[in-house]
């Protein structure tokens, strides 16, 4: 068994027995690798967002929290497939360590037979992946700010590259182009502004909540209407 494979059946065995624990001894003799590898397993789980806990004692071990997890999911491999293909193609764009994450998930609640039909699938997919431009090294601070409504102390380079100290409330991200955009209430000008993501050259999210606002019609910089995502089709 591959370390990829190995690391979908963690899950599953995990889930099997929620919330009982299963001891890395337990779990390496199953799997039938050294202990220290299994605990490499479940902290690369971990990071990635699986919500493994552990406990100690003589009766310790992991778990898997099955409040936080999917149960079997029937996707189809294609499906699945498109999901990676959209994905890989989207680029640069604000959340995307996020999905690759969610996607993950996704795939690890696939039955064993679904999750090998879209490795299978994908395998024999090449995508190229559109141009955008990069995020700039704060993107994680924006995203962070925009989800908590939080806000936002920006360092920001105009076109002509001097460079603002600004407090923004975050309202909206927007993509034209190559180039992404959050929009935010500007207290530096007393109005919606738009800022290019790469041109944001330090970020420091506040404890500070920012007003509810609604998303503008974008008459802040960036002259065009946008169609609204959905989650619903």
């Amino acid at each position: 068994m591959n370390r990829t494979d190995r690391l979908y059946a963690l899950v599953e065995e995990l889930r099997a027995v929620a919330p009982r624990v299963r001891s890395v001894r337990w779990l390496a003799q199953r799997f039938e690798v050294s202990a220290r590898t299994i605990e490499r397993d479940l902290s690369a789980l971990q990071q990635s967002g699986v919500p493994i806990w552990a406990t100690t004692g003589r009766r310790g071990g992991y778990a898997l929290d099955p409040r936080m997890t999917l149960p079997p999911l029937n996707f189809s491999p294609a499906e699945a497939a498109a999901i990676a293909v959209a994905l890989a193609a989207s680029g640069s764009a604000p959340f995307s360590r996020a999905a690759h994450q969610a996607l993950r998930k996704l795939t690890a609640a696939m039955s064993p037979s679904g999750r090998q039909g879209a490795r299978e699938l994908t395998g024999r997919i090449r995508v190229v992946p559109t141009a955008a431009e990069p995020l700039g090294p704060v993107a994680g601070e924006v995203e962070r700010a925009f989800t908590d409504r939080r806000v936002l102390q920006i360092e920001y380079a105009d076109q002509d590259g001097t460079t603002t100290c600004r407090h923004v409330e975050p309202v909206g991200l927007t993509g034209l182009g190559r180039r992404w955009y959050l929009l935010a209430w500007c207290r530096l000008r007393g109005g919606h502004r738009a800022f290019r993501l790469d041109r944001i050259t330090s970020a420091t999210v506040t404890d500070e909540a920012a007003t509810p606002r609604p998303l503008p019609e974008l008459d802040c910089d960036l002259p065009i209407r946008f169609l609204p995502l959905s989650i619903d089709g």
